[in-house]
């Protein structure tokens, strides 16, 4: 490594004043400049709403999209403070978007709970807009104020009477920042702000959207159930048949009156478990100790339920906590005066005393609930008892698995053609659909780090079967044995001997169902591979034109009119109707090449959308799978027929 002939002394030691640091380094505050952090500024502002409707001063929220993908968001609270804030010496509004971790929300005694980020919220959101406004109504009055890339305008201004309360701001994402999109998706805020109506039982959320004059959209949202709503909603979209037409619903106050703990929870007959987990309303998709709590008391009470009443004989095992919680929607909501996350994103709460209070909860009142309601209990306790028959026949089925591979000269499977690295950080395996597409992948691969496993039997749809299926199937197993990383309980993503998994099939509806299927697998048994990030689409080519032997390739019929325009006359145009028309060469290519290739990686920003996805796509409800496709058959491009 060459040294850099700099001088390194104080003089290299920069300060990022005021905003500029959000500006340099704006991953560091909204995760990314994609979509997801554009998204994320619309939740800051909304967050801050959010937190005066928990104070106790607001219950109306309004959200707008507006031409050119500007936001508008109007909430009917106190209005954030217009006074000379004493440490600054400027307005506490000014404070509020200019200042980092400034705000109502470090123990003034402003707000009991909070979300946002640790009181960065609207500092961030100003310093990564174009420009932002911000108008307060507050005491009568109606005050305005503007700011250019968190760059103050002008100063607060006093704009008239008013005989409201609350607080606007309207703000352009800043495309200097956002450089691959500044246009915000409906349906992404849209489940956003559903998912905090139904947290914040009877806040009217309002979202709309402008940007089509002739064509605006506008939802409203109010669930005076709260998340036992919530749970209703994601059962009735699940596609599933509950089995207790009840939603449990339990609810308590910590002693020293700084957090609460409230759980909605409802079975139904499929084979998976849904748990969403929230803490302060914001998603804590990692869980945390609130989840812990809750598993642990719920396993605990279930047994001691069937070990009173005799539904578990003596020689028979406790329950495991998966054959507990299959089926089970659950909404699990925290709030805490000092809530303590994991990393900035916040995708897992670490304060133990909220393990406690949820455990403590579900001790008391689960149990109580079981005694006081038998029929709903014999529901449950019949589910669970399949699940843990289930469970054992998977363990038979493992071990005889396992037997089979140490009896075998190779425990790999016969069709994998392995790569030479054994260094995950470079490997990757291709799961190919058909032999001739498998011996054109093995043939045109780089064979130091790409892995090829032709697939071959009929494909198990794992959305109808549980675990002991998938050890009985002969196309599902080779797949497990070759990632090395077990499925179910045994998973272990640290044993992952590849670290992109690549589906690659047909591109067309015999492809697409394959890929779903596998996609289906992978989500509902080796989840984290998922939600790390090491499942990939390949993207073949559907079009090869030649002309004066030279080829061009067109992933979609936009690309192919391009190059035949480009071209002229006398080409020579070719469909692709399968992988298996490709020779080695040509896919190596096209789909390949690291260099020139085209991948999708799989991603789940909202598990419940996922989960509900995939058990209307999958499960056996043919109504809801009708209705699925006749909303979203306007979407579908290129359809193969």
């Amino acid at each position: 490594m060459t040294q850099t002939k700099q001088k390194y002394d104080e003089n290299q030691i920069q300060v990022l004043e005021g905003l500029e640091a959000v500006r340099k380094r704006p991953g560091m505050y909204i995760g990314s400049t994609g979509p997801r952090g554009l998204h994320h500024l619309v939740y800051e502002i909304v967050d801050n709403a959010i937190d005066e409707a928990l104070a106790g001063f607001c219950n109306k929220i309004e959200v707008k999209i507006l031409p050119e993908n500007i936001i508008c968001i109007t909430d009917n609270g106190r209005g954030i403070p217009v006074g000379i804030q004493h440490q600054l010496g400027i307005p506490a509004v000014t404070v509020v978007f200019t200042e980092l971790h400034a705000g109502g929300k470090f123990g003034g005694g402003g707000y009991k709970v909070a979300g946002g980020l640790h009181g960065v919220g609207a500092s961030v959101v100003n310093a990564l807009s174009e420009w932002l406004e911000v108008e307060v109504y507050n005491e009568g009055k109606i005050y305005y104020q503007r700011f250019e890339r968190g760059r103050i305008i002008t100063k607060l201004e006093y704009r008239g009477e008013t005989d409201k309360t609350g607080t606007l701001v309207r703000f352009k994402p800043d495309a200097e920042i956002f450089k691959e999109t500044t246009h915000f998706d409906y349906n992404t805020l849209q489940t956003r702000l559903r998912e905090q109506a139904f947290l914040n039982g009877g806040i009217h959320i309002q979202l709309s959207d402008e940007r089509d004059t002739e064509n605006s959209i506008v939802n409203n949202y109010c669930y005076s159930g709260g998340i036992s709503s919530f749970v209703e909603y994601i059962n009735k979209k699940k596609a599933a048949e509950v089995i207790h037409p009840d939603i449990i619903h339990f609810s308590n106050i910590a002693e020293d009156d700084n957090a609460t703990a409230e759980v909605a929870m409802q079975y139904n007959d499929s084979y998976n478990e849904l748990m969403l987990s929230f803490a302060n309303n914001i998603h804590t998709t990692d869980g945390g100790t609130h989840e812990d709590g809750f598993k642990r008391a719920l396993t605990r009470v279930m047994n001691d339920y069937a070990r009173k009443y005799n539904i578990l004989k003596e020689n028979e095992k406790n329950f495991s906590g998966d054959d507990v919680r299959e089926g089970l929607t659950v909404i699990i909501s925290v709030k805490v005066k000092d809530a303590q996350f994991e990393g900035q994103t916040k995708a897992r709460l670490g304060n133990t005393e909220i393990g406690t209070l949820v455990s403590n909860l579900i001790s008391e009142k689960m149990s109580a609930y079981l005694e006081e309601n038998p029929a709903t209990a014999k529901a449950i306790f019949d589910k669970a008892l399949a699940a843990s028959r289930a469970r054992e026949a998977a363990r038979k089925a493992r071990d005889l698995v396992r037997r089979k591979s140490a009896l075998e000269s190779a425990a790999l499977p016969g069709k994998l053609a392995d790569c030479q690295s054994r260094n995950p950080e470079e490997t990757e395996i291709y799961i190919v659909e058909g032999d001739s597409a498998g011996g054109s992948a093995k043939g045109g691969r780089n064979r130091k780090y790409q892995a090829i496993l032709p697939l071959w039997g009929k494909m198990l749809n794992v959305e109808k079967a549980r675990l002991d299926k998938v050890y009985s199937n002969e196309k599902l197993m080779p797949i497990v044995t070759a990632l090395g990383c077990g499925i179910g309980e045994e998973f272990d993503l640290q044993k992952l001997r590849y670290g992109k998994i690549i589906i690659m099939a047909d591109a067309d509806v015999d492809g697409s169902h394959i890929r779903t299927l596998l996609l289906t697998f992978f989500f509902r048994f080796m989840k984290p591979l998922v939600e790390e990030g090491h499942i990939y689409l390949a993207q073949p080519p559907l079009f090869r034109i030649s002309k004066s032997k030279k080829h061009y390739y067109a992933y979609t019929d936009e690309q192919r009119d391009k190059i035949m325009a480009e071209l002229g006359n006398n080409y020579e145009i070719q469909r692709y109707k399968g992988l298996g028309e490709m020779d080695a060469e040509q896919l190596w290519e096209t789909t390949m090449n690291p260099e020139t290739r085209t991948m999708l990686r799989v991603e789940v920003e909202d598990a419940a959308a996922a989960d509900e996805a995939f058990t209307v796509l999958m499960g056996d409800k043919v109504q809801p799978r009708r209705e699925f496709i006749e909303e979203n058959a306007k979407y579908v491009q290129n359809l193969d027929v």
